[in-house]
């Protein structure tokens, strides 16, 4: 009776088939795909990959592109009884050997013009752009018939979400299917995701926000959605304007760039309704700019990490007033709290460590038993994030236990003082590290992007003094053309530590 009471990756799919067959579930290029192809074409993907000699619970690798092709290679694994492995697209040498042998791959689902990165020895299928690929053989292949037998269960492994690898080697999180249907139930009741809305999806596939959290959940509630290669501004005002878009996640770093961009002040963007960010820090400067700017338009601030989902918690668009640093409140299935380094709660207005316990959460990460155990302590996941929770329940993230900076003894945010510079109109990107300092056993350090290029380190320091505590004032200012960040937005401060620690 196990396939009766299961719910997997791949049925979410089905059921929106069965329910509104002639649906446009997705549109590519020139391409769309109604929920009822779409939903045939996973099967008859399936039935590809089962035929390659694949058995169920064999790794399959997806280093590609944005494509439908992309998440029809997803839906076929999860419904083959596959545990699909999505791999950084920008990766290459070491790093993209590393996941694809830690995990195991049998396979390698990729784009033609990037399978020549893959280690050597590797099975690679095409995923599409090439005669024998994934997507042309569908015409011809039969349909993958999921049993009792050979199909998913609940409780097996769906994914492998390997985590950014920001501090340290990235972990796979063992992600269930069980697990992620709980959490695409969370992100349609917290996000307000509705069949009506017209999603457009423009980060990479391969990260856990953008399918977890938008793609799968909209495919459930039975949503149009437009999937783009990347964030091209111009591609999605155009969208905007035509009606065919209305609903956009991004994370901080992309929404500073439309928000920069010419067509933000001169463009018709009032079809926009729902705005989403996360994947790391939203400076509070750059969100009043982008309200100013747009005051119909309804803010989520989505939060969590790779190992629960990888939503946690959301702060909606009637809790943004006075609110602004929060990332809200956890979602449907999520349990959190605060605790000290022994596990203790903490009282509400008290900075320590979010743990979570939920369904959403992963099993551990795949072959590292120590790193697990580390993780999953007293039936609790330690997440390493420091926040604080106030009286109604309210979290706002202070800082990654990692990238707390310990300045003559004493603890500082570096998202505090980060913010501050943001206030700074000269100022267009910054993150701020610890260094390694003999007087202060960490220099508070500012690497920024400059938006006024005669911007001088001195008057930033001023700056800073104006709204900071004495020690937190940044010792050192960089400036830098750019952020080193991964696909997804996030700020590689690992590598700015690596970078200027002895310059």
């Amino acid at each position: 009776m196990t396939g009766v009471r299961d719910s997997t990756v791949d049925g979410v799919l089905t059921r929106s088939a069965r329910r509104t067959p002639r649906r446009t579930a997705l549109r590519y290029g020139e391409r769309a795909w109604t929920y009822e192809e779409l939903d045939a074409a996973v099967s008859r993907a399936a039935g590809v990959l089962r035929d390659s000699g694949l058995t169920r619970g064999d790794r399959v690798g997806a280093y590609a592109h944005n494509s439908d092709a992309y998440l029809i290679g997803f839906l076929a694994c999860a419904r083959a009884g596959l545990i699909h492995v999505p791999v950084n697209q920008n990766l290459t040498g070491d790093d993209l050997a590393y996941i694809v042998g830690q995990s195991g791959c049998s396979l390698v689902l990729a784009d033609p013009d990037i399978a020549g990165r893959l280690p050597s020895g590797v099975p690679v299928l095409a995923l599409r752009d090439a005669d024998d690929s994934l997507l042309t053989r569908l015409a011809d292949a039969s349909a993958f018939a999921s049993s009792e037998e050979n199909g998913p269960r609940g409780d097996d492994l769906a994914q492998l979400l390997y985590t950014s690898g920001t501090t340290a080697l990235p972990k796979g999180a063992m992600l269930s299917h069980r697990a992620l249907v709980h959490e695409y139930v969370s992100a349609i009741t917290a996000l307000d995701l509705k069949e009506t809305d017209r999603p457009v999806h423009s980060l990479p596939l391969y990260h856990s926000a953008q399918m977890h959290v938008f793609l799968m959940p909209y495919l459930a509630v039975g949503a149009e959605s437009t999937l783009l290669d990347g964030p091209d501004a111009e591609r999605i005002f155009d969208l905007v304007e035509a009606g065919r878009a209305d609903s956009l996640f991004a994370p901080p770093t992309v929404w500073i760039g439309l928000s920069r961009h010419p067509g933000f002040e001169t463009r018709d963007l009032r079809a926009l309704r729902k705005a989403y960010y996360g994947a790391s820090i939203m400076p509070v400067p750059v969100l009043e700019r982008l309200r100013a700017r747009l005051p119909g338009l309804a803010f989520y601030n989505c939060f969590g990490q790779s190992e629960i989902g990888p939503l946690a918690t959301v702060l909606g668009p009637a809790e943004h007033e006075g609110r602004l640093d929060s990332c809200g409140r956890p979602v449907l299935f999520v349990e959190a709290r605060v605790v000290d380094e022994d596990g203790r709660e903490v009282p509400d207005g008290t900075q320590g460590e979010v743990v979570y316990r939920s369904p959403q959460l992963c099993e551990g990460y795949w072959g590292k038993p120590e790193e697990t155990a580390e993780a999953f302590r007293d039936g609790w996941f330690r997440s390493g994030d420091l926040a604080v929770r106030d009286a109604e329940g309210y979290f706002t993230v202070v800082d990654r236990v990692k990238d707390v900076i310990n300045s003559g003894g004493v603890l500082v945010a570096s998202r505090q003082v980060e913010d501050a510079l943001y206030e700074h109109a000269g100022v267009a990107e910054a993150a701020v590290v610890g260094l390694p300092d003999e007087r202060w056993i960490e220099a508070v350090t500012a690497v920024v992007v400059r938006s006024d290029k005669d911007l001088t380190e001195e008057e930033l320091i001023t700056h800073a003094r104006g709204k900071l505590a004495r020690f937190k004032v940044p010792k050192r200012v960089v400036f830098v053309d750019e952020l080193p960040r991964n696909a997804s937005g996030k700020i590689l401060k690992r590598e700015l530590r690596d970078l200027y620690a002895v310059g």
